[in-house]
């Protein structure tokens, strides 16, 4: 059975490089969202195994949209998906409960490895 990934990104060209490298693995995109906002309203309807968040988007960043998440689903499987790859975004994302972190541009190889870590 294949592991539901909802995307967070409000860049189209990842949301499609995210879906090109999942194909074809156990892992299915079941909702994209463009927004923090937006994640946190449908992640209780998609109910997803995995989240892939960016952490610079319009409105709520992709740290506090993980934060209150995590704080609603303590259960939940986070990775951040990002290109702002600072120290204390870092130690940030740690401290709030996220999963793995992938630097942007990614590897499917990468991607892969930190999903299932996240999820083991």
């Amino acid at each position: 059975m294949s592991k539901r990934v909802m995307v967070v990104d409000d860049s189209r060209l990842v949301r499609v490089q995210l879906g090109d490298v999942l194909k074809g693995t156990d892992y299915e995109i079941t909702a994209y969202c463009r927004s923090g906002e937006d994640a946190i309203a449908q992640y209780d309807e998609i109910k997803p195994d995995l989240v892939t968040m960016d952490i610079i988007m319009t409105g709520m960043d992709g740290l506090d949209a993980s934060e209150i998440i995590l704080k609603q689903h303590p259960e939940a499987r986070i990775v951040m998906v990002s290109s702002l790859a600072y120290d204390d975004t870092y130690e940030r994302a740690k401290a709030i409960g996220v999963k793995g972190f992938v630097d942007k541009p990614f590897h499917k190889e990468q991607l892969l490895k930190i999903f299932e870590q996240a999820l083991g």
